[in-house]
């Protein structure tokens, strides 16, 4: 399922790379030493950039053109330097040319049968229960070692400032920087131990044992606690369609994996 899942996280992403014959009558948007940069290659580099949330604007257009005139330069550089015959080179092109496929065959599969709000529905529906009830705004001082993270809780338990000891000791700068301020988050988001250790918690109160994660050792202390809202199916509905189509993605290589002369 892991290998699986890398695959996938290939999908829609708009890669493509079509031979140079396929250019050959094609306009050039612009030339660099006479030879013409297609104007769908533009193109789909504004798309790539459209989709990452960039407005598309003349001006895009033309940082997205002097980009792939500066990239063109260097391509034909290497060129001439024989570059483009390395083995490993060839081979990562290769890999690319597969990852091109294998997404522009999903999206036209997507595009030949398309999810209905139907079945999108049923899928929230099926989620929605599982969704957290409450969400909790939680601090937290995280250390290198159980003796270090044991030494602070004593000194806590003495009434010292849990944000000031964020501040000058949490390896996690970011959140010490405010006092160990992680905001508000369900016990979903958080690593198995602190989502166990935070249940069992006050308002107010700091976890009497240092906490383990893969990151360190944690101490953690609940500042408030409120129904979680859950969001409506319009606001659900482009990760409700995500997962549903990474489970058809999933049954759809399945078949074709079981037809396939694996030797």
């Amino acid at each position: 399922m892991k290998q699986l899942a890398h695959v996938l996280s290939f999908v829609f992403a708009a890669l493509t790379f079509p031979g140079a014959s396929a250019f050959a009558a094609e306009a050039a948007e612009v030339t660099v030493n006479g030879i013409g940069i297609p104007r769908s290659r533009v193109d789909v580099a504004v798309e790539n950039n459209v989709a990452q949330g960039h407005a598309n604007t003349p001006e895009l257009r033309k940082r997205v053109i002097d980009g792939l005139v500066i990239q063109e330069i260097i391509a034909q550089a290497a060129l001439r330097q024989g570059i483009d015959k390395d083995p490993l080179l060839v081979a990562r092109l290769d890999l690319l040319r597969q990852q091109a496929l294998f997404n522009a065959f999903l999206v036209d599969y997507f595009s030949a049968n398309p999810i209905s709000d139907e079945v999108l529905r049923a899928e929230y529906d099926r989620l929605k229960p599982l969704q957290p009830t409450r969400e909790y705004r939680i601090r937290h001082i995280i250390v290198g070692t159980q003796e270090q993270a044991t030494q602070l809780i004593a000194q806590l338990r003495k009434g010292a400032s849990f944000e000031k000891l964020a501040a000058e000791h949490s390896t996690d700068t970011s959140s010490g920087k405010r006092g160990g301020d992680l905001g508000w988050t369900t016990p979903d988001r958080l690593a198995k131990p602190f989502a166990e250790v935070l249940a069992k918690l006050a308002k107010g109160q700091i976890t009497e044992a240092p906490v383990r994660s893969d990151a360190g050792w944690h101490i953690v202390r609940l500042d408030e606690e409120r129904p979680a809202s859950v969001p409506t199916f319009e606001e659900a509905k482009p990760r409700v369609q995500q997962i549903v189509q990474n489970r058809i993605a999933e049954k759809v290589m399945s078949d074709l994996r079981a037809k396939a002369k694996i030797e």
